[in-house]
């Protein structure tokens, strides 16, 4: 399809100098987008031609004037020869930065997203866990892929990214990558931070996040109960390395703290606490906050089974901790042994903590915040939504208080 292409020269009246004379104006308009700006030439009123988009007359400031004007014309007509030279779409945007000068390197979005996730990986182990590196290097493979799906590119200058292209980014996750929901609000999430980078550098002029909404939909958190935690106490398990990952995953039970948190822990992370007794005191890796935890005579108990272990002492560890992967493949095991019908990984010990061992045995919620380092109490309301035992606990109170103080009575 050709493009429309068209340029007129006028006498701007809104925009008169203290003279009264008026400054004559550019309108070049490419498939019905324009562009206007000044020549920073002024004429009278009285002596321009509307009709013919010139300077009336044959005086010497005409013929400079018109001469001036077919000058830029001159000056449209190359820059359009250039962008079709060079095989460049001939839009408004590439005439407005040949015609004012404001052509530039343009920026590309893989480039810095890779940038950012090289700097992401020199900090690992310092202000990152491996797993976040992870999952933007996911995030940036995906953009890749959605790039190549959607544009045949390999890459895409950032200012072309607009809400389109979010919420097209959007349709891809779900539909083609089959993401549920919540994965793909986290990639998109992933996606925003390189968008928010570029805007932070005025590299973008307008957020194409403006108008986006998402949401994360609650997700149920899987947990132990009572019995299910005693039934894996009291398991008496023929092998030494079920034995090793059920006390490790127990110890996480009766202390909230994630994986990378119990690998994390030394001896010196064990103190005095206000009470007199012995505390965990660290920062969970995930988001740096403090976290304060009474040990409990469970907790006590593994440390003190595995205080002069080999792996412990070489590594200076606390526990003599598995790999992750290694840790939720014999938890498996582990549930089939116990008879546990749940997909049983190390970070239900975590939601086992929030839930069974500490909101409902009536510890405050705001004291199960603080344990497991959270920095919203929100966070921590999702696991005392799922508590209908804690409710009915409660309620029984307020039916055995009414039983007691109010007669009632009701009519046949």
């Amino acid at each position: 399809m050709k493009t429309k292409i068209t340029l007129h020269f006028y006498a701007k009246r809104t925009k008169a100098n203290a003279a009264g004379q008026l400054p004559i104006y550019v309108r070049l308009t490419v498939d019905g987008k324009r562009l206007e700006f000044s020549t920073k030439k002024f004429v009278e009123n009285s002596k321009w031609s509307s009709e013919l988009s010139k300077m009336k007359g044959t005086t010497e400031e005409a013929r400079s004037i018109n001469s001036y004007l077919d000058l830029m014309k001159t000056k449209v007509f190359n820059a359009q020869m250039e962008l079709m030279h060079r095989n460049e779409n001939l839009t408004i945007e590439n005439f407005k930065e040949k015609l004012l000068g404001t052509e530039q390197r343009q920026r590309m979005l893989i480039p810095i997203f890779q940038d950012h996730n090289n700097k992401i990986k020199e900090l690992v182990g310092k202000e990152y866990a491996p797993g976040t590196l992870e999952r933007y290097k996911t995030s940036l493979s995906h953009t890749v892929e959605f790039l190549q799906w959607k544009f045949k590119v390999s890459d895409i200058e950032i200012n072309k990214i607009d809400h389109a292209f979010v919420t097209d980014y959007e349709f891809w996750l779900r539909s083609v990558r089959n993401c549920a929901n919540n994965t793909a609000v986290k990639y998109i999430k992933n996606f925003s931070k390189i968008i928010k980078l570029c805007l932070a550098n005025d590299w973008l002029d307008k957020n194409p996040f403006a108008n986006y909404k998402s949401k994360v939909k609650e997700v149920e958190r899987v947990y132990l109960s009572e019995e299910e935690i005693q039934r894996i106490i009291e398991k008496d398990f023929k092998t030494e390395r079920l034995s090793l990952v059920r006390d490790i995953f127990l110890f996480s039970c009766f202390t909230g703290l994630a994986y990378i948190d119990v690998k994390n822990l030394t001896k010196a992370h064990i103190s005095i606490g206000i009470d007199g007794e012995k505390w965990i005191f660290t920062h969970r890796q995930k988001t740096e906050s403090a976290s304060k935890i009474p040990i409990l005579p469970v907790t006590q108990m593994i440390i003190d089974k595995y205080a002069d272990h080999p792996k412990s002492n070489n590594e200076d560890r606390l526990l003599p901790i598995l790999t992750n992967q290694k840790m939720n493949a014999y938890l498996k095991e582990i549930a089939a042994v116990c008879e546990i019908e749940k997909d049983l990984t190390f970070h239900i010990a975590r939601h086992t903590f929030a839930t069974t061992v500490t909101l409902t045995n009536g510890v405050p919620i705001e004291s199960v915040s603080k344990m497991l380092g959270h920095k919203n109490l929100r966070t921590t309301q999702h696991y005392a939504k799922v508590l209908d035992k804690k409710v009915s606990e409660d309620m029984k109170i307020l039916r055995d208080k009414f039983s007691s103080t109010i007669n009632i009575s009701i009519a046949k």
